[in-house]
């Protein structure tokens, strides 16, 4: 019973406080997509994953993505009030020039800062791999987005969006995995997941 009070009492402060809601969501989901990036592509088993890593994603995803995306959904929801698929797609288009260069950027120079490398390493990061993540990302989001802003209640959009935002969060770890180790070769078409091999 208490334990249901608990929760009634949290869903009800995140309803009243919907940026917590979404900070939360990409708190927890940002590093598990490095998990799934370290699972399939790094071939890291429990014993062996990068927890520092996890770490990392998880705390750019709770103080940035989280704060920033509530942000835009709520700006973007003044921009167009409507929910139409026409304003639904002005919001995306939107997004993907404004929102998401600056969004990505940032998670390169950041991410790369917070791996303990310099400022000089940082440019460098953006400089190579943004335009890689963004032809990519041109394709992804405005179709989540359309979704999301079309069909989904204001209300959940930002969680709506972490979660997919995991899948991006994925396909980013991925991106930042190869800058590090450029000479691996990676087998795009058989990985197989080896989650507890010892």
């Amino acid at each position: 019973m208490m334990a249901a009070n608990m929760f009634r009492n949290f869903v009800n402060f995140t309803n009243k406080h919907r940026v917590i809601r979404g900070m939360i969501s990409y708190g927890t989901l940002w590093p598990c997509g490095s998990l799934i990036e370290q699972t399939l592509i790094e071939r890291r088993t429990f014993q062996t994953y990068d927890w520092m890593k996890c770490l990392r994603f998880g705390i750019f995803g709770f103080f940035f993505m989280g704060p920033t995306i509530y942000a835009w959904i709520r700006l973007a929801g003044i921009m167009w009030p409507r929910t139409d698929i026409k304003s639904s797609i002005c919001k995306a288009v939107t997004e993907q020039a404004a929102y998401d260069p600056m969004a990505i950027s940032s998670f390169l120079f950041f991410m790369t800062l917070m791996e303990g490398n310099s400022y000089k390493d940082a440019r460098r990061e953006v400089a190579d791999k943004f335009l890689e993540a963004y032809k990519v990302g041109v394709i992804y989001w405005p179709c989540v987005q359309t979704v999301n802003f079309a069909f989904v209640p204001a209300r959940n959009q930002v969680v709506f969006t972490s979660f997919f935002s995991m899948c991006w969060t994925t396909f980013l770890a991925y991106i930042k995995f190869l800058q590090m180790h450029p000479h691996v070769d990676v087998d795009h078409h058989e990985i197989d997941i080896h989650f507890l091999e010892p």
